[in-house]
């Protein structure tokens, strides 16, 4: 009995000193799904209203898909550009216009176009960050140009995440 109250008691510290240790550690943002849902909402709806048929995808910091629609006229294509747009600004936290620049102008990095799959260097894809701190990314395609794509994700980060 004395050897089960003391392997009680050491358990019990163990949990306590474990409980108190995560208390202390920083919360991090990430993108829970109404925001998800709330940025793709809005971009999609800026589109919209520039007679742009879009698909919007946002996906979180590991670049899985948390929000994907899909306007009622948008090409079938555009779902897949929208969610690679996305993940490639996650991943790389930099909006995926800077890629395509960065390319065109150093010829000898287009090699970044094959790191993964899932990447697509082309413009309308924006990193989310929260406090300086990645949480995902946001991809807009099927409008005509890559600017304005971008448009309309920044339009939705400027509105649901704003100087979050």
């Amino acid at each position: 009995m004395k050897k089960m109250i003391i392997a009680f008691t050491s358990a019990l510290t163990v949990i306590t000193a474990i409980q108190s240790h995560a208390a202390t550690l920083p919360q991090q943002p990430y993108l829970n799904l109404t925001t998800a849902q709330s940025l793709a909402n809005v971009a999609l709806k800026k589109c919209l209203s520039q007679g742009y048929n879009v698909s919007v995808a946002v996906v979180d910091a590991s670049g899985l898909t948390r929000a994907l629609i899909r306007a009622d006229k948008a090409g079938p294509h555009t779902l897949e550009s929208s969610r690679k747009k996305a993940f490639t600004a996650s991943s790389m936290g930099r909006p995926t216009a800077d890629f395509t620049n960065l390319i065109k102008n150093k010829p000898e990095l287009a090699g970044l176009r094959d790191m993964d799959p899932n990447i697509l260097i082309l413009g309308g894809g924006l990193p989310i960050k929260v406090n300086g701190q990645k949480i995902g990314g946001i991809g807009v395609g099927g409008a005509p140009g890559g600017h304005l794509d971008q448009a309309c994700a920044q339009a939705a980060l400027d509105k649901v995440i704003g100087g979050k």
